[in-house]
């Protein structure tokens, strides 16, 4: 099976020869229709002879007008058809001398690779269809590419040398454009400000298609928006969240703001420890820097391959300020957020676009193994973070980023910090049933009430928000329940891995979260999971927190035992309903577990995963056992 990257560049060959064949009859397509001029008011014989030739005229150019319609629909159902079968390696090598580039190209070892898909200055379209060109970077085995934010950084560099535009926009290979006025409403904020400090990019919140009913998942974020989002872009601005953002170009190059507005970079040294050696390059950022921005564009668009492939190879960073104070930030899974806290530390702030239709249309992951590797990714990339020196304590005391901008950022790097508490807490039930003893307070006792009160209080919060938002009960239950899930899964994992990495022992990987398909296509006979439904896969993400769900059933059953089967009374220390309670709130939250243990296929939990937490159940029992 080739990868992931290889079916893509074959892909784009298909793209470029579909662009060859039929660029002629998109032109023709979409030129004015023929407009028939009056009819001169003479005598009735000649007005009915030129009617009659104009009306010939008319039906050859509609006839005409029809062959190209049909020649472009053969046209998309042969590439239709082709990218079906894109799995055939033959395919890769179909083209030859113009895509001789796409040859033997190997996954992380591979020179860069630029096509120029489309350049409207050259086409019969006018103004109407951007530049389309595509951009694979150069990579090494022997050199660091830093995942996604050394793309972006090399995609910057390779429009600042193609076009050089002042904003650019940030949007995921899931999502489209659902809102065909989102670029008008941008600049009116990126240009409406009178301090351009006010505005460094523009964030639009993540909606989703064929979202799942009642957020079964817990990854839609609707009430996280709605309470937290806002809330956030009310201090110095919403988080970058990776996707659906417009950016100031001159901000991405790392500007800083002062008393009297933002500052650049003054000698040519600096601008070559910043930038790099490309003097082309180095140019166009003193333009966008001090705002001498051409209004003609660049004729012929090709001349520039070349060097644009200078800037996008993969030693080109060496020595420079790229991934640092530059571009994307490196050093964390999660560049997105980390870069948007550079922004704001040096004084810039943000500002959140929601309007009607939504912007940007994505699709969330669905099923168990896509959701909580999202997750881990975003907890290990937040605790990458906070324990590093771009720690949002330290931004604020040195550099420009706000207090309470500070502490928003630290509630979300917080997450994986949890995990290791919440699973202690969630061990207490099971632990005090299996050895007879207690933590919380008997029924007999006033602190009963105090500790139900709080229960009682803080979910009935939580559920007046989600109704508040608009969300239903279930809604609120399916995010109560996955934020334990992964809380004792994706969030621990985390945890782990990013303190071995800090000791030396392992390091983080990115992983890239599974595209699915949308579950409203309306296509009834796809093999696509149970909508709604947990599937599992054989990653250790599900270890944990199996093994906590069986805990909680074994720990539920040897205390029921001891209530009926044997005398407890007399005994001091017993446990009492509230342990109970606490251990049957976490069988009802880990009800897709336990329905995984009895499941089949992709709906139930395979046999490594079982004899893992099973193990660990036995070691936890050992334990209990001696103590």
């Amino acid at each position: 099976m080739r990868s992931l990257e290889d079916r893509f560049n074959g892909l784009m060959i298909f793209v470029l020869e579909l662009f060859k064949r039929v660029n002629l009859l998109v032109a023709i397509s979409l030129l004015p229709p023929t407009t028939l001029p009056a009819l001169p008011t003479t005598t009735p014989t000649r007005a009915t002879a030129e009617a009659t030739h104009r009306a010939e005229e008319a039906s050859q150019v509609w006839n005409y007008d029809e062959h190209v319609h049909d020649d472009l629909q053969s046209e998309y159902e042969k590439l239709v058809h082709r990218i079906e079968d894109a799995d055939e390696p033959s395919l890769l090598r179909h083209g030859g001398g113009e895509f001789a580039e796409f040859l033997d190209v190997e996954r992380g070892n591979h020179p860069t690779i630029i096509k120029v898909l489309w350049d409207n200055n050259r086409s019969r379209t006018g103004d109407g269809f951007p530049r389309l060109i595509y951009v694979s970077r150069e990579k090494s085995p022997n050199l660091h590419h830093h995942y996604k934010a050394g793309a972006m950084n090399a995609l910057t560099r390779v429009s600042a040398l193609m076009t050089n535009a002042p904003f650019m926009l940030n949007l995921d290979c899931d999502m489209f454009v659902n809102n065909p006025r989102v670029v008008l409403h941008a600049m009116c904020l990126l240009l409406g400000f009178d301090d351009e400090i006010s505005c460094a990019f523009v964030q639009t919140p993540q909606k989703f298609y064929g979202a799942l009913k009642d957020d079964p998942f817990g990854n839609q974020l609707e009430v996280s928006l709605m309470k937290v989002g806002r809330g956030i872009a009310g201090l110095q601005g919403i988080f970058y969240c990776g996707t659906g953002c417009f950016h100031r170009r001159k901000v991405i190059y790392g500007m800083r703001t002062g008393r009297e507005g933002t500052t650049g970079y003054s000698s040519n040294k600096e601008l070559h420890s910043k930038f790099g050696s490309s003097n082309n390059f180095k140019e166009s950022a003193r333009d966008v820097i001090y705002g001498n921005l051409s209004t003609e564009p660049i004729v012929d668009i090709s001349s520039c391959v070349d060097v644009a492939k200078e800037v996008a190879a993969c030693n080109y960073e060496i020595g420079t300020c790229w991934g640092q104070e530059v571009g994307w930030v490196y050093g964390s899974l999660t560049e997105d957020v980390l870069t948007g806290q550079r922004i704001h530390a040096a004084g810039w702030r943000s500002t959140l676009m929601e309007i009607e239709p939504p912007a940007f249309m994505g699709c969330a992951p669905n099923g168990g193994p896509a959701c909580l590797t999202q997750l881990k990714r975003w907890a290990s990339g937040f605790l990458e973070i906070l324990i590093s020196r771009n720690n949002p304590i330290l931004t604020t005391t040195f550099k420009s980023l706000q207090f309470r901008q500070c502490l928003a950022y630290l509630h979300s790097y917080v997450w994986p910090v949890r995990a290791p508490f919440e699973l202690c807490y969630a061990l207490l039930g099971p632990y005090c049933l299996l050895s007879n003893q207690s933590f919380l307070p008997k029924t007999s006792e006033d602190g009963f009430y105090i500790a139900l009160a709080l229960f009682i209080a803080y979910n009935t919060y939580m559920f007046m928000e989600f109704i508040e938002c608009g969300q239903s009960a279930r809604a609120c239950w399916n995010n109560h329940r996955m934020q334990r899930i992964t809380s004792a899964s994706a969030w621990l994992l985390a945890f782990l891995t990013v303190i071995l990495k800090t000791l030396g022992f392992s390091e983080t990987v990115f992983e890239v979260t599974r595209k699915d398909k949308s579950t409203s296509d309306g296509d009834s006979n796809t093999d696509e999971p149970e909508p709604g439904r947990f599937t599992f896969d054989e990653s250790t993400v599900f270890i944990p927190v199996t093994a906590l769900a069986m805990l909680s059933v074994i720990a539920i059953a040897v205390g029921a035992w001891r209530v009926v089967l044997v005398t407890t009374e007399g005994l001091p220390g017993g446990p009492g309903i509230s342990e109970f309670i606490s251990c049957g709130w976490l069988v009802l939250c880990f009800m897709p577990l336990l329905r995984g243990l009895v499941g089949s296929g992709r709906y139930g939990i395979p046999w490594s995963i079982k004899m893992k937490a099973c193990l660990l159940v036995a070691i936890f029992l050992l334990f209990c056992k001696r103590n």
